[in-house]
């Protein structure tokens, strides 16, 4: 057998059935590539009216949608470049030859064109059963074309009637899809892909009606322009006032009444183009809502609203914009993670965020402190899984007291250090993550002169232990982790009343009346005027559990309660519990006692708390 060379040849039979079902995911977003070719179109015809090449007054330059659902078309039509014959022969015949890419090359320090590649106008195909295009180029003495293709490889070219310069995409929509004969679902495709292309595009009339002082109505019939074409990301942050700001974010979010903290307006041009606004919203206590809230453009077409490859998981809380030329519209996830310009991004953005933290805190500390609670979702989140934002952020992060009162890491080391620091030389940060819940605890520490930190947000069950490890000689504990006396280990120790046959003796009997398993029954020496019974849960068991909840796994949840109850020897109702002798009454006032320790924590409920009340009232 010979050896043989050739060409693959490809079957456009087959090719065009691939293209209607598969070319997008989504069917819905032909019309961003058809109005998106419309742009194109007309910005072509701007750069060539600049240069020259186009003579005279270019004129109006709208774009219009049209709806006909009697004769079932929608018609995408444009005042723009146009196209001879020969060019519907070699851009249009010819799939994937993308004129957009041609006059790039041609035009590339002039112009700026949305596509960069060559089967958007065949999206049209996966929701009609036929497709006209009707156009005359800009050139003198063009000729009308009109194309036509009902999605087999045959079509037909013909002279056309248009007599104006530009072009009109008229698609017959199939059966299948004749949702985009309705009204209500193009403007919503346009809200979402097209309302911030920089021509504007009209769909539909609106009708204004006004009364004059002789009560005479007249009615005004205006275009509706659908899109903002000059959107506030490309401007010069210097052109805009903050109301201009806050204006720009009712109009992404016309239905979000809050007003954002504040933003960041980004603009790049090496080594990769980006621009954009990023807000940073006021934080729901349901975080996860207020996700995807991020739009992607490329050349102020969307892409998509699902930013995790570009923004850092943290910063997925902002709302905003992010424009960037340099993510093509076709955009996939793989593509996302590997190309380098997303990961200079991404990096270049979480650079911006804490550089304006830092600022605005050195700037405006009170205001910062006002914005505290909104901010440190934000802060936490970042120094939780970005090491170079959590290097930047310890010098903006502030740690909240019971009280309300701020400081830095530095600042409150020195304002709790002479109380605060444990036999050992360590610091001991105490905290509270329910300071309505632990308020006993909380106000037996301040008794002691103890300060408490307030860290009752979801994110706090992990950043206890970021703190732990990344703050040096320093040991955090829960309000309610022991007895106020043993929180802090200090050499002093309070004496015990009671022999050590006393307490075993103590032990037992209160054991016969919490027969619950996971309860840990102790008796230590307090202060005559501490509590005569605590409950206390070991820290490092109750972390497991708040991170168990944090990270939705159920297993911690699922397993009993366990806690210390721990009873104060030298308190004179333990005294008289010892030398009760109706052990009737000498259980009573035991169970009395537990029933209080467990009422202080919320943890006294059903039929357990009718019984208290009903022995509460015996008592008086």
């Amino acid at each position: 057998m010979s050896t043989q060379t050739g060409t693959i040849r490809t079957d456009v039979e087959n090719i065009f059935p691939i293209i209607k079902k598969f070319l997008y995911s989504d069917h819905d977003i032909f019309l961003r590539e058809l109005v998106s070719n419309a742009v194109d179109a007309t910005q072509k015809l701007s750069t060539l009216s600049l240069s020259g090449v186009a003579k005279g007054d270019i004129g109006d330059t709208q774009i219009e949608i049209k709806l006909d659902e009697e004769a079932g078309t929608l018609t995408i039509s444009d005042k723009g470049i146009g196209m001879t014959k020969e060019e519907v022969d070699k851009y249009i015949n010819q799939i994937a030859f993308s004129s957009a890419q041609e006059f790039l090359d041609k035009y590339k320090d002039k112009t700026n064109i949305i596509g960069h590649f060559g089967l958007g106008f065949y999206s049209g195909f996966m929701v009609a059963d036929q497709v006209e295009i009707h156009t005359l180029s800009f050139k003198e003495n063009a000729e009308p074309v009109r194309w036509t293709c009902d999605g087999s490889p045959n079509y037909e070219i013909s002279i056309g009637d248009r007599t104006e310069r530009g072009t009109d995409i008229i698609l017959h929509i199939n059966e299948e899809s004749k949702e985009f004969l309705q009204k209500s679902r193009i403007d919503e495709l346009l809200n979402k892909y097209c309302r911030f292309l920089p021509v504007e595009i009209k769909f539909g009339e609106n009708e204004n009606k006004e009364k004059g002082e002789d009560g005479i109505e007249t009615v005004e019939i205006t275009d509706n322009i659908i899109n903002n074409p000059k959107p506030a990301w490309k401007a010069k942050p210097a052109d805009l006032s903050d109301e201009d700001y806050k204006n720009f974010y009712r109009e992404l979010y016309p239905h979000t009444f809050d007003e954002p903290l504040f933003w960041i307006h980004l603009n790049v041009d090496h080594p990769f183009n980006l621009t954009g606004v990023l807000y940073f919203p006021k934080i729901k206590n349901n975080f996860e809502i207020q996700k995807n809230k991020i739009g992607l453009y490329s050349n102020q077409v969307f892409v998509t609203d699902n930013v995790e490859e570009i923004v850092p998981e943290f910063l997925q809380l902002l709302h905003g914009v992010l424009d960037s030329p340099d993510i093509p519209l076709n955009v996939s996830r793989s593509y996302l993670q590997s190309d380098p310009n997303v990961k200079r991004i991404s990096s270049h953005i979480t650079k911006k965020v804490a550089g304006k933290l830092h600022d605005i805190y050195k700037e405006d500390r009170n205001g910062f402190e006002e914005k505290w609670k909104d901010i440190s979702v934000f802060v936490k989140y970042g120094m939780l899984s970005d090491e170079k934002f959590a290097e930047k952020g310890k010098s903006f992060l502030l740690l909240e007291s019971v009280g309300g009162t701020y400081s830095t890491i530095e600042e409150y080391k020195e304002n709790i250090k002479g109380l605060q620091t444990d036999k050992d030389g360590k610091l001991v940060l105490l905290y509270t993550t329910s300071p309505d819940g632990q308020h006993a605890y909380i106000s037996a520490a301040k008794d002691k002169g103890y300060d408490v930190l307030k860290m009752d947000h979801v994110l706090d069950a992990h950043f206890v232990g970021y703190l732990e490890q990344n703050i040096e000689n320093v040991s955090l504990k829960r309000v309610d982790a022991d007895i106020v006396d043993k929180l802090i280990e200090k050499d002093e120790a309070v004496e015990s009343v009671l022999s050590t046959e006393q307490e075993e003796k103590l032990v037992e009997l209160v054991k016969a009346q919490v027969p619950e398993s996971g309860v840990v029954v102790e008796v230590k020496a307090m202060a005559p005027d501490a509590m005569p019974a605590t409950i206390v849960k070991p820290e490092m068991m109750r972390r497991m559990r708040d991170m168990s909840a944090y990270n939705g796994m159920s297993y911690m949840q699922d397993m009993p309660e366990t806690y210390n109850l721990v009873l104060n020897g030298n308190h004179n109702s333990i005294q008289k519990i010892m030398d009760e002798k109706d052990a009737d009454k000498q259980n009573s006032a035991i169970k009395q006692l537990h029933d209080l320790a467990l009422l202080s924590q919320g943890m006294l409920k059903g039929e357990e708390l009718t019984n208290f009340i009903k022995r509460s009232a015996n008592l008086v």
